[in-house]
């Protein structure tokens, strides 16, 4: 089975170090983010399979963030746990109003928050793999065996180009900004330029082509990024 992956969105970056290290260890993918705004994007870019949100954030708070997740039709269903310093009983009931799952104050065992979230992703209400496996126009991505095919024929991919085009694959139509690719593909805090992303897309639509595909299925959006072909007129 696939590595569940968890959006870590708090502004206290030693406690988003200790999280990423410990749910690692866990064997969780994790992705960090220190504000409401950065956080909300990752979210609606990587579609995690669980978000840990911090509600006192720079930027917007996770309130706020936890009721955008909850209004847009590909995040609605992501299990949200709050994590805050907050404690009162009508905190509680806010963040629960917003949409949230459960509710952690701080400080908190991190033995306490991974049962936890076993808890949520157990509860998420999609059968066993049903998001390990996506397919649009003929590509084929499998997180599973990691394999992306087009037409069955299997790509040869590096992990980068690999996760470039899951995320482009996973959300056909959607406009994705260099930065978003950058951030989805390559990972927060990376040292890159814009142009990498031109460079691994103009290899994978060569790969996709040398395939058999008779269409770019990596549509260049002027002014913006990128997005993978809705149909196949």
């Amino acid at each position: 089975m696939a590595q569940p992956r968890i959006l870590i969105v708090e502004d206290e970056r030693g406690l988003t170090q200790s999280l990423a290290w410990y749910f690692g260890r866990e064997g969780y993918e994790t992705t960090v983010s220190h504000d409401g705004v950065e956080g909300l994007r990752k979210a609606q870019t990587l579609l995690p399979d669980l978000v840990l949100l911090d509600i006192n954030l720079p930027g917007v708070d996770g309130l706020t963030v936890c009721r955008e997740l909850r209004a847009g039709e590909r995040t609605r269903s992501i299990p949200v746990i709050m994590l805050t310093a907050k404690s009162e009983e009508t905190d509680q009931l806010v963040g629960y109003s917003m949409g949230a799952d459960d509710y952690v104050t701080k400080p908190f065992s991190n033995k306490i928050l991974l049962e936890k979230v076993k808890v949520q992703l157990r509860r998420a209400g999609t059968p066993p793999d049903a998001g390990d496996v996506a397919e649009h126009l003929g590509v084929k991505v499998d997180r599973v065996r990691h394999r992306i095919t087009y037409d069955g024929a299997e790509l040869e991919l590096t992990p980068t180009e690999f996760r470039l085009l899951e995320c482009l694959v996973r959300q056909p139509g959607r406009a994705f900004t260099r930065h978003q690719l950058m951030d989805a593909a390559i990972g927060e805090g990376s040292i890159v330029l814009e142009r990498t992303i031109d460079v691994h897309v103009k290899t994978l639509r060569k790969k996709l082509l040398d395939a058999g595909a008779t269409l770019d299925l990596i549509e260049t959006v002027r002014g913006v990024g990128y997005r993978f072909r809705e149909d196949g007129a």
